[in-house]
């Protein structure tokens, strides 16, 4: 893999980390947001991501390396974002005006302790990409600089 490669996989993974801080705030954001109805709730969503997987020369084989026959990944795609299927949060408050019949509000099925940590671990991954490109860049300087 050469080093133009590696800021190619380190920028496709600062990219797929802003999208997981984005889906997160905007989960943190909508934490006690109601609706009118159950269907209109809002409901936790997360990116999914995948391999971005090249072949690696002319012949169409891609290298791998854990030793298996198969795909060296090449970066990250986001596939989409997912909604969760956990149950809304049902709170008995008959006063509010978007209860249901038996007096219940449904709340977003948000958790926020987990939006915290996949905060804090999309920021650090984030800074390990931002680390990785920058000693790649520095490699790519000191390169240029053996001819002198």
């Amino acid at each position: 893999m050469s080093l133009y490669n590696i800021l190619n996989v380190a920028a496709s993974g600062m990219s797929a980390q802003t999208v997981r801080l984005n889906t997160t705030a905007s989960n943190i954001a909508n934490v006690d947001s109601v609706a009118s109805s159950v269907d209109k709730t809002y409901r936790a969503r997360q990116p999914v991501f995948a391999v971005q997987n090249k072949p690696l020369d002319d012949s169409g084989f891609t290298y791998s390396l854990d030793g298996d026959s198969g795909e060296q990944g090449n970066g990250v795609n986001v596939l989409g974002i997912v909604e969760s299927n956990a149950p809304l949060q049902k709170r008995y408050q008959p006063d509010h005006p978007a209860a249901d019949k038996e007096g219940y509000v449904s709340y977003p099925n948000v958790n926020i302790v987990e939006e915290m940590a996949n905060m804090m671990s999309a920021s650090r991954s984030f800074e390990t990409n931002v680390e990785v490109a920058n000693t790649a860049k520095q490699m790519l300087q000191r390169i240029l600089t053996l001819g002198q």
